[in-house]
């Protein structure tokens, strides 16, 4: 079967985002005072080939902590669907 993961991997609360910072000053020389406290992070989308859902996610799981994501500075979380 073949599954597609959706990926979003984000920097954790507890570190700066600077990326996000300049888009949250952005925001304010916008006039939309608003919006505030800005996270910017980076959306995965993949395909699996799996013979189960639980396979399928055991192999994402395996790709985001040891190459998609740094756990030491990042979060993630992730869906399946079939294909």
């Amino acid at each position: 079967m073949k599954f597609i993961a959706h990926i979003n991997v984000m920097p954790q609360k507890a570190l700066l985002d600077p990326q996000g910072r300049a888009v949250s000053a952005g925001m304010k020389n916008l006039n939309l005072n608003e919006i505030d406290n800005v996270r910017i992070g980076k959306r995965i989308s993949l395909e699996v080939e799996a013979a189960s859902k639980e396979v399928a996610s055991e192999k994402v799981e395996t790709a985001c902590k040891q190459l998609l994501a740094n756990p030491i500075m990042e979060t993630y979380e992730f869906h399946l669907e079939e294909a």
